[in-house]
């Protein structure tokens, strides 16, 4: 009898645990859309961020695996993946910081995503799909992404993602995907004259 009940609750767990087709399609979907934007072939796109109507910003950014560029409209960040760059243009400064240090960027650092995290769904209409993350219980991360991509290209249109109480909306255009070249991660000091430089790589050690 034990053992009968033992594998009917096994049972019951597992067939719990099981993907929906739905939940399925979204995570498929979901991890071709991140490969697209954050894979090896590199990727670009314009950016405008309105969190609440409050604090709005746009700018544009470069991905190639752990490379990264930023361009705003009050700073210049570049990441060769190793280490972070982060040029203010109003304070004539240079922050050079290492990738695995928070302090680099706390504004990004409230958006760590890890996929695993998230509890995945999708749905579609002529134009457009969405797929919405919701954060596991007892996981940490932005509580809930909702992603919308366009139905023919699945190029990503839109985000809204919800961070504490507040929501922030980003929309993306001229989004490209591949051709990228390395050489748009180097920092060169030649492009930031006579700026000061700070250098936070060993700090709190």
């Amino acid at each position: 009898m034990r053992i009968r009940i033992a594998s009917l609750l096994l049972f019951c767990s597992l067939f719990c645990m099981a993907e929906t087709p739905n939940e399925r399609q979204a995570r498929q979907m979901f991890n071709q859309v991140y490969d697209m934007v954050f894979g090896a072939q590199g990727s670009s796109l314009h950016y405008s961020v309105n969190i609440i109507g409050v604090f709005k910003t746009e700018g544009s950014i470069w991905y190639k695996g752990k490379k990264s560029k930023f361009i705003d409209e009050k700073y210049d960040a570049y990441s060769d993946g190793v280490t972070y760059w982060r040029a203010d243009r109003k304070k004539k400064e240079v922050a050079i910081y290492s990738m695995n240090d928070d302090n680099k960027d706390k504004y990004q650092s409230k958006f760590k995503f890890e996929p695993d995290d998230y509890e995945y769904s999708i749905a579609r209409d002529e134009k457009v799909y969405w797929i919405t993350l919701k954060l596991k219980k007892g996981r940490k991360g932005m509580k809930e992404v909702r992603a919308e991509l366009d139905v023919k290209t699945r190029y990503p249109r839109a985000l809204r993602i919800k961070v504490g109480i507040f929501h922030v909306t980003v929309k993306i255009t001229n989004f490209k995907t591949g051709g990228i070249s390395d050489n748009i991660f180097v920092f060169d000091k030649q492009h930031y004259p006579n700026y000061k430089y700070i250098d936070h790589r060993g700090e709190g050690k």
